[in-house]
């Protein structure tokens, strides 16, 4: 369905407002810039920006949902033949080879982190997402498999699948801080995912395979 004059100004509003608000944070900080001062910069109110971001959190944040999906969005559209474990292993080679601001491997990233790790509102949000990633993942493979609702085997799958994806992430993120060139972090954090690989078991390499 075609998107609405109305509900394309709402966006665009949204997108306006959340990138006034990043830039304000990359300059000063989160928790030295308001909402007022971010209403003021956008040129909204503040009612309106609560109205698009109910929190402020929800202002850095403006992407979860994504992030929180992704695993679980890529274990659904995985190949025929392909299990789990195996479809996140393809997606971040496929993320990580292409150099892709999608897992942080851009210019800039550090600033990103550096604000998350001076809020502790910020840092409580990541972990938030962290459980709401394997938890969303955990049901998107009960699904998949037809488990029965106290098979312990999804939320354990879960948790190696999201390991991987953890450990990718926190490298990059570490070696992005440390002032590490994209490009460079991009070939060491293949080799990792090439040793996470060997160090899965046939169990989790073989789980939720899909059907040919």
């Amino acid at each position: 369905m075609a998107e609405g004059l109305r509900e394309r100004k709402k966006r665009r509003t949204r997108q306006h407002i959340s990138d006034v608000a990043t830039g304000l944070f990359m300059e000063r900080g989160f928790d030295a810039v308001t909402i007022a001062e971010i209403a003021q910069a956008a040129d909204v109110s503040v009612n309106t920006v609560y109205n698009y971001f109910p929190a402020k959190e929800d202002l850095f944040f403006d992407r979860e949902t994504a992030l929180v999906d992704r695993l679980a969005r890529w274990v659904r559209g995985r190949d025929e033949g392909e299990s789990a474990a195996v479809a996140v292993l393809r997606e971040l080679r496929t993320e990580v080879e292409a150099v892709s601001p999608q897992v942080g491997l851009m210019e800039g990233y550090d600033r990103f982190l550096r604000v998350i790790h001076g809020a502790s509102t910020l840092q409580s949000r990541v972990l938030t997402f962290q459980r709401e990633i394997v938890d969303r993942l955990a049901r998107t493979l009960r699904e998949e498999t037809g488990a029965a609702p106290d098979d312990p085997m999804p939320a354990l799958m879960a948790g190696q699948i999201n390991w991987l994806y953890e450990t990718v992430m926190g490298t990059i993120g570490r070696e992005m801080m440390a002032g590490r060139r994209p490009v460079e972090v991009s070939r060491e954090a293949l080799v990792l995912i090439d040793v996470m690989e060997e160090l899965l078991g046939e169990r989790v390499l073989g789980y939720a395979l899909r059907a040919g």
